[in-house]
């Protein structure tokens, strides 16, 4: 029994030193990524193959509303959204001439022909009305996000995903829920899509397993995070221009949950934040639990191996959490300067 209680105490101890630990490399590497472009990230391609330099989300707005598509390997989903975005931002430009738009479209260093589907849309609507940054590597989801944030020229920015699960008419849903805010005199204000309708259905259509991971998550979100958002993860949120500027040049996360730390230094700031349901379907691939499986399963993993995936994903998240510990201190530092 005494036995016992010692190697108890042990690793008590060990789980102590380890947190310390996570702590320590958590606040030293709590400081801002790396913003710097590849020379070939600064320019996109015209219909005629002209390199053009991309405009600074510093510039003055010269189009109401910029739509950035984060893509990965998307060559065959891509087109499917595109297809209904620019049915719909067409459509309304007929109704309202006043009405100007552009897409950016941001392959985060695809392994396809993510990039040449893209341009197809450019060739075929002007370089004026989507245009194609292609990342030289893989920066991960938020990382592509930010780089087309940056290089837009949108009044409003949405950020919308490349696998068309959100329809993308519900754009007039958060942009209600944005003029609702009121965003002026400082006009800081995000509109975010949110499934929180949909989880009744969801929780009944997944395992117990899933189900209390999801719980989970949005329990750790609200305690270390994001609080009054109930859906922090859908991937079609509107900014106005002046608060994706704000959130984006303090965000440190690039990669999964990066949406999380983006709504969390938003309250810091005091940035109102609407929460908007839309219609969401479900596509195959885009959960991330989903592509923790296709990884374990394409790799031919072992039991064993796909513990081992599953458990440095938890450190990942884990680190994750712990960095937002220090998070405020080093937000309000480097914005100082903005």
């Amino acid at each position: 029994m005494d036995f016992l209680c010692e190697i108890v105490q042990a690793l008590v101890a060990l789980a102590a030193v380890v947190f310390v630990v996570l702590l320590v490399i958590a606040h030293l590497t709590a400081g801002m990524v790396d913003l710097t472009r590849h020379e070939k990230e600064k320019y996109f391609l015209t219909a005629t193959g002209e390199k053009r330099l991309f405009p600074s989300l510093h510039d003055p707005h010269s189009r109401e509303l910029s739509v950035v598509v984060p893509a990965y390997n998307e060559e065959l989903r891509l087109p499917v959204m595109m297809d209904e975005a620019m049915e719909y931002l067409e459509n309304r430009q007929k109704q309202n001439p006043s009405f100007t738009y552009e897409v950016i479209v941001v392959d985060d260093g695809s392994k396809d022909k993510t990039t040449e589907v893209a341009l197809r849309y450019t060739t075929k609507y002007s370089a004026d009305k989507v245009r194609v940054l292609t990342l030289v590597k893989n920066r991960g989801k938020g990382g592509a996000v930010r780089m087309g944030t940056l290089s837009s020229r949108g009044k409003v920015i949405l950020m919308a995903d490349a696998d068309g699960a959100t329809k993308f008419s519900d754009i007039e849903k958060v942009e209600a829920g944005l003029n609702d805010l009121n965003p002026k005199p400082e006009n800081m204000a995000i509109s975010c899509g949110s499934r929180a309708h949909l989880e009744k259905d969801s929780v009944a259509q997944r395992s117990l397993f899933r189900t209390f991971l999801m719980y989970g998550f949005h329990f750790l979100v609200w305690f270390f995070c994001v609080k009054g958002i109930k859906d922090t993860q859908c991937g079609f949120k509107l900014f106005t221009r002046e608060a994706a500027l704000k959130t984006f040049s303090s965000l440190h996360v690039e990669r999964w949950a990066f949406d999380v730390e983006l709504l969390y230094i938003a309250q810091c700031f005091k940035i109102p934040i609407a929460e908007v349901a839309v219609n969401w379907t479900e596509i195959e691939g885009t959960t991330f639990f989903s592509l923790s499986m296709k990884y374990v399963s394409s790799h031919h993993a072992t039991y064993l191996e796909g513990y081992k995936y599953l458990c440095r994903v938890c450190l990942e998240v884990c680190l994750w959490l712990i960095a937002f510990i220090f998070r405020p201190f080093v937000i309000i530092e480097n914005c100082r300067h903005l």
